[in-house]
């Protein structure tokens, strides 16, 4: 499997989707965190106070975007060109080639992981390191690295399980925007408070009516299942890391290693009895 890893190393080297991808990813974080600490500066004359970590994980939901349009098109070019069945026809398992795809597709969306978190460094000169604290901010860049395994391990298994680059593409797309919708609802749903009051308008005023029970509000065994899953799902994780409220790290990290084995496993298998005719 070393000759597998280091060939596909090699290709993803001259892979011009990898490298516009990381280039592309650093400026978006980058921009981004100037954005913010230029935002940052205007208010603060008004008393409004911002740190580093307000900007510095926006964009982690959409690494599952970075994610799904390398996997995609590197796995989908090697189905197009022949490259799968050639490694399986001079004598490589179904086994290590599924493993070594794997291996490499990490290898790249990791590679975007470090672009977008070094590109966020750009706001320390203006607004100092985190509030988290380095301990913190490594729980967090952990995090994304796992999560990030996990999303890799979903769309090489179905970029595997898929020899039509333009089907695997829609296909790929479509669970990753699911996964970004499904996350981003549950997130709001857990938001909802428990009780609400209505305004209305006197003679003296706007004023806030009594508190009334919120018919959106999510409780009992339904809000622990909608915690679980968003605590689990990788686009979950990023989405509490957006928000700064990652408040079970552990559950989450558990969850991304356990998703990663748990698709490549699947993969695998599915994979070992495909006809690749």
């Amino acid at each position: 499997m070393y000759n597998l890893v280091t060939a596909g190393l090699a290709r993803l080297r001259k892979n011009w989707v990898f490298w516009g991808e990381m280039g592309f990813l650093f400026l978006l974080s980058a921009v981004g965190m100037l954005r913010g600490v230029s935002q940052s500066v205007s208010l603060r004359a008004e008393g409004y106070v911002y740190y580093l970590d307000d900007f510095y994980f926006k964009y982690a939901p959409f690494l599952a975007l970075f994610v799904v349009a390398f996997v995609s098109l590197f796995l989908g070019t090697e189905y197009n060109e022949g490259t799968i069945r050639n490694k399986l026809v001079v004598g490589h398992s179904r086994l290590r080639v599924y493993l070594s795809n794997y291996l490499v597709c990490l290898v790249a969306c990791e590679g975007f992981v470090a672009v977008w978190l070094l590109g966020g460094m750009v706001g320390i000169p203006f607004l100092g390191t985190w509030q988290m604290g380095w301990k913190g901010f490594a729980i967090y860049a952990l995090l994304a690295v796992l999560f990030t395994a996990a999303l890799t391990g979903i769309f090489v298994l179905i970029a595997m399980l898929s020899a039509r680059k333009s089907l695997t593409a829609v296909m790929a797309v479509f669970v990753a925007m699911a996964l970004i919708l499904w996350g981003s609802m549950l997130y709001n749903a857990l938001g909802e408070p428990e009780m609400v009051s209505e305004m209305m308008l006197t003679a003296d005023g706007i004023q806030m009516g009594e508190p009334l029970p919120n018919p959106r509000y999510v409780a009992g065994a339904k809000r622990i299942l909608y915690q679980f899953l968003v605590d689990g799902l990788p686009t979950g994780q990023g989405i509490q890391m957006t928000n700064e409220g990652l408040g079970r790290p552990l559950l989450s990290g558990v969850a991304s290693v356990v998703l990663a084995v748990f698709t490549t496993a699947a993969g695998i298998f599915c994979f070992r009895k495909k006809d690749l005719r």
